[in-house]
């Protein structure tokens, strides 16, 4: 799966994190070409809960370990 990403709270404004079948995940400043459009999602990350609002799954409340603050707006693609 790849996430285009666009928004604060990450390394880049826009990026690119792509999920391998291994598990690891690789990110990269920008847009990586080809996008075959799944579905698109906002996710509101403050301090350690993320809400996740997701056009095919719904909406998603989850708790992480660490701090942050981020607003984005992506795009899964396949």
């Amino acid at each position: 799966m790849k996430f285009i990403e666009f928004g604060i709270g990450n390394k880049w404004i826009i990026r690119t994190e792509i999920e391998l079948s291994n598990g690891q995940e690789v990110e990269e400043k920008g847009i990586v070409r080809p996008i075959h459009f799944h579905s698109i999602y906002i996710r509101i990350w403050i301090r350690r809960t993320v809400l996740i609002f997701d056009s095919k799954q719904g909406f998603k409340r989850m708790k992480k370990s660490r701090n942050e603050f981020k607003f984005i707006i992506g795009i899964v693609s396949m």
